[in-house]
């Protein structure tokens, strides 16, 4: 297999799984759509409360302090809150959303197609790229450590796409786009840096990405629309944070 190959098999899964969904999706009534939807949404709260659990790694509390890690996923949350506000990620991501609408749609322009459209694009692009899954088998993958933890993303990507596609329509086959990108760029990032990040690290990022996962099942569940995106730069937050506190102890 050549390097790549789990990101090409994930945004291809995506596209049929969107496709089927998208076929299924108008034979389905409202309710049972929103209760698709529902689901999605508690099974998300699911991944990313063992996600979020990483906080508690014995390797995370060696390496800073047994209350250090809490503070560093409260700090990389913060900053990267402040980042995301300040570049607008969720606008620009709702944006992009938009741009694609237009361009992927014949008619429906109408604002409850697009606000259809760009919430599915956007809340799919999150689950399918938030998640350790992401981080961790695109980064194998470029090292060299084979393409396993992809496909069984891809696996599960496809059939959390047929479920979003059911409800959001088209919207979630365009965010093939992000996973391709993100996982394709993280892919590289693994083959230029030929070393993995250390464990204490990882574990930080994980629980940090758990966190902002929780965020997105809050939005599955209809309880609370807020910019999820704007808090994706805390990833890059809680590795140097850590490594900040390992510094100074």
């Amino acid at each position: 297999m050549f390097v790549g190959f789990g990101t090409v098999t994930n945004v291809a899964t995506v596209l049929v799984g969107s496709g089927l969904g998208m076929l299924v999706g108008h034979r389905l009534s409202p309710h049972v759509r929103t209760t698709v939807t529902s689901a999605l949404g508690l099974v998300t709260l699911l991944i990313a409360a063992q996600s979020a659990l990483a906080v508690s790694d014995p390797v995370l509390s060696d390496a800073v302090g047994d209350s250090a890690p809490t503070l560093i996923v409260l700090g990389a949350l913060v900053v990267g809150g402040i980042v995301g506000a300040a570049l607008r990620l969720e606008e620009r991501l709702e944006g992009l959303g938009g741009w694609l609408q237009t361009r992927l749609t014949r008619g429906g322009t109408d604002g409850e197609a697009r606000e259809r459209f760009v919430e599915g694009f956007v809340i799919s692009s999150l689950v399918f790229c938030v998640g350790p899954l992401t981080i961790l088998g695109s980064l194998n993958e470029g090292l060299g450590n084979g393409a396993d933890q992809l496909l069984l993303k891809s696996t599960l990507d496809g059939f959390a796409a047929l479920a979003f596609a059911a409800s959001f329509g088209i919207g979630v086959m365009a965010s093939a786009l992000s996973v391709g990108l993100i996982q394709g760029s993280l892919t590289l990032v693994g083959v230029l840096l030929g070393s993995f990040l250390p464990d204490a690290h990882l574990a930080a990022l994980t629980a940090t990405g758990g966190l902002i996962l929780v965020g997105v099942a809050i939005r599955l569940l209809d309880l609370r629309a807020f910019a999820v995106a704007d808090l994706l730069p805390a990833l890059v937050a809680a590795p140097i944070l850590c490594q900040i506190v390992i510094a100074t102890r």
